[in-house]
Parts: structure tokens; C-alpha cells; sequence
């Protein structure tokens, strides 16, 4: 028998059943999650503070998703996002952990034979399907029959082996527990995903040569390898991002290091809730081990997500103690400072909590725009003036955060503000302020085209600005620059003179542009490469004066306010 045995051949055959499993589970994810849209994602955010909720959420969206890992790489975006709190994610992480266990009890109903069947039926609704819930069902059952199909072709490669002396003697030291985790760990954290690895143990399992020991010391390794996914995906995130890939590593862990001195006393529970079959040897192996280890690893996680769930606030205390908030990186989030929901019932403290706020967002913006001229004529990233470990262009793009999130609390507040009863004054100024917000987070919003589109297609020309030119824009910028400062001082105390003296002058900023535009287009005449960035240049220009008119219309509301 061992002669007849061609590693290549099998190699080839099970890499090929691999690839399909893969591309079915692939598949069926896909259809699963258009035809729900976006509700997963929108379930996942909605969950509030109530635990049973997250969990129930979480194993859900683990089903449809398929996978995990992707639901814990969504949770760490939610939080990174801050449309979710960490301590919200906490349930949905034990509930995802339960979901993905749904694959392997797909797995070991023993569907081999009617995949292809599968396959045409969800191929031919696909095809066929008049609406795109019809159509995106379709693909789902494709890859159910396909995936199935992966696992007929791989079980067959394995087939020849279940009497090859040298790969049963490999089997037998994955029944040494240390061996058999550190292998599901290292397997599952190189494929990315423990719905394959487990497709791969229950292959082995149908062909009578994987035990129920061995199979659960693989399981438990691959829940700690597949957390490698969300380390992976909150790298380079904010401290609460990575918490949640943290807590997910310690859930796991733990299970590990629960279950593991239990591994034979666990299997013999496995065996007595679970089918027996009337064999003996490896056929009765066969029959009954892959049903087992689907078992198995839905008991498991499932008794670790109801024993983490009552004691979720004392895991978040951990967690954080163990990875706490960075000062520096929490100055980066956006946050409130000055607004008190209990000053709302006197207006005219809850204004001056307002002008406060709306004050701190015009110093923001200032920084913005002195910074917003730096990529275009320079070569290097460049350092931002508060958090130097951030570049210019991170910096810029903090703050435009910073000034959107402002803006929509700031406005929610002034409308709050209207509901109570003001006097005319009070009442002209709520108006004035709503208005100097929206010219900060407009100023803010051109800023964002400047290091978005801007920079894009600067990086598409080969050709760099003339020094000319740069000089005749940093005249501009630095005007510009030097407006929103004297503005952003004028906000502190809503100085009306300050704001007046703003509203004079304009005859010096048109004068620059007008010299700017005219140098600029002889150039164009006189060198082919000023030609070539000449569309920059221009635009430049125009974005430099829309935030000198956005600063003139908030100098004039700032004028109005005190104005009877």
C-alpha cells in the first residue's frame, strides 16, 4: 500500500479540495451577506449595554458572516469609529465566538455526496433568480455545495493515507495535548480562518484516523490561533480598538486553559451526548468523531461565552487595567469639552459653555489651515506642531475629525438651547453660533479636499510646482493663515471689534490673488512644465479663497450678534 501512495498526487488533490472548501465558504459568506445588506454591520452597532442582547447579536451575525474573525475585525472598526463603546463589544465578541461554531456542525452532516446537486440548484437560482434577494441566496447555496465539494476532494487525497504507517505515526502525537493545541494554533493562525482548519480535522475524522482527543486539543489551539486576524486588524488603532482584539486573545486563552487539563474527561462527555454508531475501529472512528468534534467545539464555546457573560464588567476592568488609555492618543479623539447637559435650563450659561466650545473649534481650524499648504510644497511628511509623532497630513486629518464631530454636538446642543425660552439677543446669538459652526466645519470640509483630491493628483504630476509659484501661494496662505488666527481670537470672547476689523482689508487679499493668477499664467506661456501644473496651481488658489470667504462670513455673524 505505502508504495502505491503519490505525495504529489495527494498534495495536489487535497491543496485543490482546500481551495474549494475555501472559495465555497467564500461564497457562501458573500451571498449570505448581500442579501442581508447592511444589517449585519447595523445590528452589530445598535447593540446597547444590555449583555444577552450583544451575545444573541454577535452569534447571529457570526452565522450569516461565516467567520468569526470578520465579525471581531467589524467590532474593532465600531470602536476605532466610536459607534460602539468597547465595553458594548464585549458580549458581541462571546456571541461571535458562538456563531462560528455553525460551520463545523454544517461540516459533519456528511453532505458529500449531494454537493454538486447543491451547487447546480444554487447556481441555477442564481442564474435565474428575478430579484437580487433570489439571486443572492443562489450564490450562497453555491458555495454550501461547493464548499462540501472541497471537502469530498480532500477526504479522498486523505483516503490513501488511513493505512500509511509514517502519517498515522504523525497523527499519533498530535494525541499529546501540549503538541496537539500548539499545532491548531500555529495551523489556524497561518490559514487566518478556523472554519477551514476545522473543515480539515473533520476530514481527517471521516477517514477513521483522527481521535476525539486529538481533535479537541486541535480545537482549542484553533480558538486562540484565529484571533490573529483581529491582532492583525486592530495594529495601528486606537487603545479601545485594541482591546477588543485583546479580549478576544483572553476569552480564548482561558477556554484553553480551562478545558485543558479535562481533555479526556471532556471527550468521554462529547461521546455520551452525542450518536454512536455499531462498528468497531477506524469505520466506527469515521462515523462517529466528526459529529463529535462539531460538538465539541459548539459545547465549548458555548459554556465559556455563559460563564464570561455574568462577570463581562469585571473583564472589562481587567482588560483595561492591562491596556489602558494613552494620554497623548486620547487628546487625538474627538471630545467635548465645555458642554454641560445641565446647564441647558439656563440659557445664558449653556451659551457661554457654547462659546467655549465654538471658540476651541475655531483654534482647531486655525491649525488646519496653517498646516494645509505644507505637502504641496514640500517633499517630506513633516511633523505636526502638537503631536509630532503624527504627520502633517494625519494631523490635518485629526482635526477635520475633530471639527465634524464638534459640529454636529455643537449644533445638537444649540438646538436644545432653542427649546427653552430666550430673549431676542439670546435668540440672535444661538442663530449666529449655529452658523460660525458650520463655516469651521466648511473651512475644515475644504481642508479635507486639499489632502484628499489635492494631494492625489499632485502625486499624478511629475513635474513639481516652480519656486515662483510656491512663493506666491505661501504670500496667500500666510494671509489666509494669519485671518483665521486673528478669527479664532476673536471667537474666545465673541469680540466684535476684532471680527470688524476682519471685514476691512479686502482689497489686500484680491490684489495677491489677482498678481498670483497673472505671474502664474505667463509662466504657463513661457515653460512647458508650469503648463503641466498649471490645474494645481489654480485650484490651490481657489481653495485658499474659499476659507478666506468662509472666515469673512463667520467675522460677519460674529458682528451680527451683538447688532440689535
Amino acid at each position: 500500500m505505502d508504495e502505491m501512495i503519490s505525495p504529489v498526487g495527494i498534495a495536489v488533490l487535497f491543496a485543490g479540495g482546500l481551495a474549494l472548501f475555501l472559495y465555497g465558504i467564500r461564497m457562501l459568506s458573500s451571498g449570505l451577506k448581500k442579501a442581508s445588506g447592511e444589517r449585519v454591520r447595523l445590528l452589530i452597532s445598535k447593540v446597547t449595554g444590555n449583555s444577552l442582547y450583544g451575545l444573541l447579536a454577535g452569534a447571529f451575525a457570526s452565522m450569516v458572516v461565516q467567520s468569526s474573525s470578520t465579525i471581531i475585525a467589524i467590532l474593532v472598526g465600531l470602536v476605532q469609529s466610536r459607534l460602539m463603546s468597547y465595553s458594548q463589544a464585549l458580549s458581541v465578541i462571546l456571541g461571535a465566538e458562538i456563531g462560528t461554531t455553525a460551520m463545523a456542525q454544517l461540516v459533519a452532516f456528511r453532505l458529500h455526496d449531494y454537493a454538486l446537486i447543491i451547487f447546480a440548484a444554487g447556481f441555477a437560482l442564481h442564474s435565474l433568480g428575478k430579484t437580487e434577494p433570489l439571486r443572492f441566496s443562489g450564490e450562497a447555496l453555491s458555495g454550501f455545495g461547493l464548499l462540501f465539494f472541497g471537502l469530498k476532494l480532500m477526504s479522498e487525497a486523505v483516503a490513501p493515507l488511513e493505512s500509511y504507517a509514517p502519517f498515522l505515526s504523525l497523527l499519533r502525537y498530535l494525541e499529546n495535548p501540549f503538541l496537539g493545541v500548539a499545532a491548531g494554533m500555529l495551523l489556524t493562525a497561518l490559514m487566518q480562518s478556523s472554519s477551514a482548519f476545522i473543515g480539515i480535522l473533520i476530514t481527517l475524522a471521516l477517514q477513521g484516523v483522527l481521535t476525539l482527543e486529538a481533535g479537541v486539543a486541535l480545537l482549542l489551539g484553533a480558538n486562540i490561533g484565529t484571533c490573529i486576524t483581529s491582532v492583525l486588524a486592530s495594529a495601528g488603532m486606537q487603545r479601545a480598538a485594541k482591546r477588543v482584539a485583546l479580549s478576544q486573545v483572553l476569552f480564548n486563552v482561558a477556554g484553553v486553559l480551562i478545558f485543558f487539563p479535562f481533555i479526556p474527561q471532556f471527550a468521554e462527555f462529547i461521546r455520551a451526548l452525542s450518536p454512536s454508531a455499531e462498528s468497531f475501529g477506524a469505520g466506527r472512528l469515521a462515523h462517529e468523531v466528526p459529529r463529535q468534534i462539531a460538538n465539541a467545539h459548539s459545547l465549548l464555546n458555548i459554556f465559556m461565552a455563559l460563564l464570561f457573560l455574568p462577570f463581562l464588567s469585571l473583564f472589562d476592568r481587567l482588560v483595561y487595567r492591562l491596556l489602558p488609555d494613552d494620554p497623548e492618543e486620547t487628546r487625538l479623539i474627538p471630545a467635548v469639552w465645555y458642554l454641560k447637559e445641565s446647564a441647558l435650563s439656563t440659557p445664558l450659561l449653556a451659551l457661554s459653555y457654547v462659546r467655549a466650545e465654538v471658540a476651541r473649534m475655531g483654534s482647531i481650524a486655525a491649525k488646519m489651515v496653517r498646516a494645509s499648504l505644507y505637502p504641496f510644497i514640500n517633499s517630506d511628511l513633516g511633523h505636526d506642531v502638537v503631536f509630532p509623532r503624527l504627520s502633517v497630513i494625519k494631523g490635518m486629518s485629526m482635526r477635520e475629525e475633530k471639527l465634524d464631530f464638534l459640529e454636529s454636538r455643537i449644533s445638537d446642543y444649540l438646538i436644545k438651547i432653542t427649546r427653552s425660552s430666550l430673549n431676542e439677543e439670546e435668540s440672535r446669538e444661538v442663530f449666529a453660533l449655529m452658523n460660525i459652526v458650520k463655516g469651521l466645519e466648511s473651512i475644515g470640509d475644504v481642508i479635507e479636499t486639499l489632502e484628499g483630491k489635492m494631494l492625489e493628483k499632485k502625486r499624478g504630476v511629475e513635474s513639481d510646482l516652480s519656486q515662483a509659484g510656491k512663493d506666491e501661494l505661501m504670500e496667500i496662505h500666510n494671509l489666509v493663515c494669519l485671518e483665521i488666527e486673528e478669527l479664532a481670537h476673536a471667537l474666545k470672547q465673541m469680540d466684535r471689534v476684532r471680527a470688524g476689523a476682519l471685514l476691512e482689508g479686502e482689497e489686500r487679499f484680491k490684489r495677491l490673488v489677482e498678481q498670483a493668477e497673472v505671474a502664474h499664467l505667463k509662466r504657463v506661456f513661457l515653460l512647458p512644465e508650469a503648463e503641466i501644473t498649471h490645474d494645481i496651481h489654480m485650484e490651490l488658489i481657489y481653495l485658499l479663497e474659499q476659507i478666506h470667504h468662509y472666515g469673512k462670513s463667520i467675522a460677519r455673524s460674529i458682528v451680527n450678534v451683538g447688532e440689535g
